[in-house]
């Protein structure tokens, strides 16, 4: 008995030490400013409990401070001017600043648990030692006080924008990093991507009393001191916090009953088209909703705001700051991409700085597939290829021999237009593929199935094809591997020839170096056809190389498939062999095909279900 409860413990205790614990990083923001709209500053209080969830000892912490990235020599400022191809919204403009046009966060105190902390401040990046290391399991509270200004509005962030909306407040507090199993993720603020730990927010605003406030989380109280208004937000499960405000908003508010849903209208009555067209812009956003909860998952919160502001489109929880003065496709087009950035990004919360693919490559797949499903009497996409556009992008961008890996840091690719054909594009049509070789039904259910057993967690590439993998039993590491990190080209060629009139041979040659399951459609002169599909596309009709692949069931079934169809033609067609000694087909029925015509050969396309319909709005 002694001897079995020692072999029983020590299997418990590899077994524990083997097995993978997910976890993650908490923190509760309670934060309050004061905010002086003629100076375009705003002191701030914030209390931060956070929670140590790792099995680490944490010794230092690490705050973003976004808006010093708005200061000439900055690194977003050299980055900008160093690229072939800046960002047009940004250029030379950071160098061009005065002192009351940067962006700053002056941190003038910081404690733990009411000890004062040593800290450094490089960039956009606050350095904290602690006064104690913080244990596994344990949490510890950290008061902050600092001056802000808010930059000019150049990117994201900003006053003044060119539309005439006094303020966007995005990454406008001293913001804690993300810490993971890959330790801290204090990248310094560059150009464009966010990753942060999951929290509550208690967020206090005052504000001059003439301001309309717009803002992530549901708004618990307004209360009038002197000539300010105090307006407090609450906001639980969400990993970033924006807010605009200006004294001309017009806000609606339409409530969607059926999905438990409240949706706010943040816009300026700039002129009667742009009054019509956010009226019109309420129902369709309530249209687009109701799907993509059907398609994608249910939304959870009881709360999303479509505000004014911003420099295009971009993603917050429960908000979003758009451009609003666009053309209706235009305007309804930036709103449904960055509602469905709620599900990948803001639910889905990946580190969108290595993942920039999944974040806006999902979202642009889910978006053209919402407009043919929900809006297609606008956008006209056709509806067995609605990514079209998304192929087109990327084979002519493949001709300018820019193309980067997907894997690439968002901020570390050689030009603009890789990171934005690759996350976008490149990204969409990854889904788009994934659901040729998988199905289009598997496709979707494993969708929903990462959403709902992901959403409020930090997801990577992995745990997502260990879903899919699960729902369809396939194996496709492989797809991965090839198609995110690589620069690889899936292209074949198909050769029809024919040696004497009652022979008709078709050789498919692997070109690129990208494999890929492919289908082919022969159609005879009496309009009947037949498809093919080869397994990972090499070798000729079903005879390809399965080195590699896991021979699940699924494959085994397809493999079975495959040589059902070969023996079919075998027996209709029969074999002969080339000059390498490899099986071609012969077609020996002369009832199917006459001498006096020319039997028709096509190939599918690699994406039969939809090939792509390109980005409408980006918002990189």
């Amino acid at each position: 008995m002694l001897m079995f409860k020692f072999f029983f413990l020590l299997f418990s205790f590899l077994f524990s030490f083997n097995s993978y614990s997910y976890w993650q990083q908490r923190v509760e923001y309670k934060i309050s400013i004061d905010f002086d709209h003629k100076n375009h500053q705003f002191l701030g209080e914030q209390n931060l409990k956070y929670f140590n969830n790792s099995k680490d000892t944490i010794n230092k912490v690490y705050f973003h401070l976004y808006f010093n990235a708005f200061q000439p020599g900055s690194m977003m400022d050299v980055r900008s001017r160093s690229l072939p191809d800046p960002d047009r919204r940004v250029m030379d403009r950071i160098s061009k600043l005065s002192k009351n046009e940067i962006g700053f966060h002056q941190i003038k105190k910081i404690e733990q648990d009411g000890k004062s902390l040593m800290h450094h401040t490089q960039g956009t990046v606050l350095e904290v030692e602690l006064a104690y290391p913080l244990m596994p399991n344990q949490s510890t509270d950290f008061y902050l006080e600092y001056l802000s200004q808010v930059p000019v509005q150049i990117r994201r962030s900003g006053r003044n924008s060119k539309e005439g909306i006094d303020y966007s407040m995005a990454q406008w507090f001293p913001k804690i990093a993300e810490y993971d199993e890959n330790g801290w993720h204090a990248n310094p603020y560059i150009a464009r991507e966010f990753y942060a730990p999951w929290g509550d927010f208690d967020v206090s605003i005052s504000i001059n009393k003439d301001y309309i406030v717009a803002a992530t989380g549901i708004l618990e109280s307004k209360k009038k001191v002197n000539n300010k208004n105090i307006w407090n937000f609450k906001a639980k499960d969400v990993h970033d916090f924006v807010w605009a405000a200006d004294p001309d908003y017009v806000h609606d508010i339409l409530k969607v009953d059926s999905e438990n849903l409240e949706l706010h209208f943040y816009y300026q009555k700039t002129n009667d088209e742009m009054v019509s067209n956010w009226k019109r812009l309420q129902d369709d956003t309530a249209d687009a909703f109701r799907y993509i909860n059907k398609k994608f998952g249910k939304y959870p919160y009881t709360k999303y705001s479509v505000i004014q502001g911003g420099d295009g489109g971009m993603e917050y929880p429960m908000a979003t700051l758009i451009t609003g003065e666009r053309s209706y496709p235009s305007l309804l087009s930036v709103t449904v991409h960055e509602v469905l950035h709620s599900w990948y990004q803001m639910l889905l919360g990946t580190n969108e700085s290595y993942l920039a693919w999944m974040d806006e490559g999902f979202t642009s797949f889910a978006q053209n597939i919402t407009f043919n499903n929900e809006f297609n009497d606008i956008y006209k996409l056709d509806s067995k290829n609605p990514l079209e556009g998304s192929y087109n992008r990327y084979y002519n961008f493949i001709k300018t021999g820019l193309e980067e890996p997907l894997s690439t840091h968002s901020d570390h690719f050689s030009t603009n237009q890789a990171y934005g054909v690759g996350s976008y594009t490149k990204g969409a049509i990854f889904l788009m593929q994934l659901g040729y070789i998988i199905g289009e039904e598997k496709l979707y259910s494993g969708l929903r199935r990462y959403y709902n057993e992901w959403k409020f967690k930090h997801p990577d590439e992995y745990d997502f094809l260990r879903i899919m993998e699960k729902e369809t039993d396939i194996e496709l590491d492989w797809y991965m591997d090839y198609w995110v990190k690589t620069t690889h080209q899936i292209d074949y060629s198909l050769e029809v020839f024919e040696k004497d009139k009652s022979t008709v041979s078709i050789n498919i040659n692997r070109i690129g170096k990208m494999p890929m399951p492919i289908e082919v459609q022969v159609i005879y002169d009496d309009l009947k056809s037949e498809n093919y599909r080869i397994a990972r596309g090499e070798g000729e009709f079903g005879q390809g190389d399965m080195s590699g692949a896991t021979k699940t069931a699924a494959l085994k079934a397809q493999e079975a498939r495959i040589d059902k169809i070969n023996d079919a033609m075998l027996e209709k067609y029969g074999y002969e062999t080339n000059q390498a000694g490899q099986p071609v087909l012969i077609n020996n029925d002369q009832s199917v095909r006459s001498a006096s015509t020319q039997t028709v050969v096509q190939q599918e396309t690699i994406t039969p279900q939809y090939n792509g319909y390109g980005v409408m709005q980006q918002d990189f």
